[in-house]
Formats: structure tokens, sequence, C-alpha cells
């Protein structure tokens, strides 16, 4: 329970300091017979630090609880 609780926080601490994912898809733009264009769009997968806290507070009850028995 222990062990949980502390990667939980290490996640919750990642999740806080880290508030952005990018990552990029390649799209067709035209394609005429053989020739073709392609173009690089991106992609931003964001959330709000909150979501670290609440996620660290969930670890810090993991190894509480894990500290009781």
């Amino acid at each position: 329970m222990k062990r949980i609780g502390l990667i939980i926080i290490l996640v919750g601490l990642l999740l806080t300091i880290f508030t952005t994912f990018s990552f990029f898809t390649r799209e067709e733009v035209v394609k005429i017979g053989d020739l073709k264009i392609t173009a690089d769009k991106p992609h931003n997968f964001r959330w709000s630090p909150f979501i670290g806290v609440a996620v660290m507070a969930v670890g810090g009850v993991f190894v509480w609880q894990g500290n009781r028995k």
C-alpha cells in the first residue's frame, strides 16, 4: 500500500509540474496522382495543476493507510 501511494504521489507531482502534453499527426493536404503533400498538425492536451494536487492527495491517503497497519 505504501509503495503504491508513493508512486501515485510521484505521478501527481509530475502532473502538477508538466501541465501540457503535445503530439503531432501527419495529415494529407494534397493528393494529385502520385504527388502527395502532407503537413504535421500539432495537438495539445492540457490539464489543470489542481488535478496533480488531487492525485497527490490520493497518494497521501494510500501512504497513511499503509502506515496504520
